[in-house]
């Protein structure tokens, strides 16, 4: 599958694609604080387009260890401003949100994609998404919730674990009519999982490749990376480039990050050096039926 159909928008993912992460929060793990306010936060789009994000990710609550669980009213509050105005910048954008109130107020004004931690596990949350025609669904993986996802994570193999998760998510929201090419998988990177589990994940992340989705990865800053380097949050930009350089080349279609401007630069560097041929024969070898006529994602449908 090259093509994921969103709202507005059929992004090719016939080459890796960018997702700027846009935290209009006080708490999240990195920039909290930081683009808390809709000015800030819309100025923190436009600059994460003109650095050449592909899509937008705008969120309004934390899902950081630990974090404080948020009404609907005061996480709407926080992100309708900005995804409003983050409508206008030519790209899609993403509600990372696990609140069906929220999903649909952001369905409701024309978002292109709903990403949720929690892969639709709401009450009411599955049934709104496959109620809509055209927009895209990101699922990940979490085990437990932000308030105690950590406390003592335990697999047996944590690969075969979660991908079973993510195929019972995504069938089901199959039979609920919703095509395939709506769908893209999460494996959560760090939500319910120590170091050893996520580079699990990354060693083996072509085997999550054999359900016959798009995967879309996010590593940025993460505690893994501050585990391998000895370096405190502000301090993982290499680290993150890093992984998901790895992650890309192990078959990601997306790479959910902080830091867009020097990801670009290291995917193009890595394009330019012929280091794409491994990922496209993974997804050819995983998805033999993909069609090679995606579309560019500035093509709305």
């Amino acid at each position: 599958m090259n093509v994921w159909q969103t709202t507005r928008f059929a992004i090719d993912l016939g080459q890796p694609r960018v997702m700027g992460i846009v935290n209009v929060t006080p708490d999240s793990f990195f920039d909290g604080g930081v683009h808390a306010s809709p000015v800030t936060a819309l100025a923190h789009c436009e600059r994460l387009v003109g650095e050449g994000a592909d899509i937008l990710d705008i969120g309004g609550a934390s899902s950081r260890p630990g974090a404080v669980r948020l009404s609907a009213a005061d996480e709407l509050a926080r992100v309708l401003p900005v995804l409003r105005a983050a409508l206008t910048l030519g790209v899609p954008v993403s509600v990372d949100t696990c609140t069906p109130e929220v999903m649909q107020a952001a369905l409701g004004i024309g978002v292109d994609i709903v990403n949720d931690i929690r892969a639709l596990r709401a009450p009411g949350a599955i049934e709104l998404i496959a109620a809509h025609k055209t927009c895209g669904v990101c699922l990940m993986h979490m085990r437990s919730d932000p308030q105690t996802m950590q406390d003592t994570p335990e697999y047996d193999d944590v690969v075969s674990e979660v991908g079973a998760f993510l195929a019972r998510r995504s069938a089901a929201l199959v039979e609920r009519g919703v095509a395939t090419d709506r769908i893209v998988l999460d494996p959560g990177i760090g939500f319910g999982k120590h170091a050893e589990h996520n580079l699990a994940l990354l060693a083996r992340q072509h085997e999550l490749l054999g359900w016959g989705y798009p995967l879309l990865l996010g590593w940025s800053r993460k505690s893994t990376l501050g585990v391998l380097t000895g370096r405190a949050v502000q301090d993982r930009l290499a680290g993150s480039l890093a992984a998901a350089l790895a992650a890309v080349e192990r078959g990601a279609s997306i790479v959910r990050v902080h830091d867009v401007g020097p990801t670009v630069d290291a995917l193009r560097v890595w394009q330019a050096a012929g280091l794409g041929g491994l990922q496209a024969a993974l997804r050819a070898l995983h998805n033999p039926g993909a069609s090679n006529q995606a579309l560019n994602p500035s093509e709305r449908t």
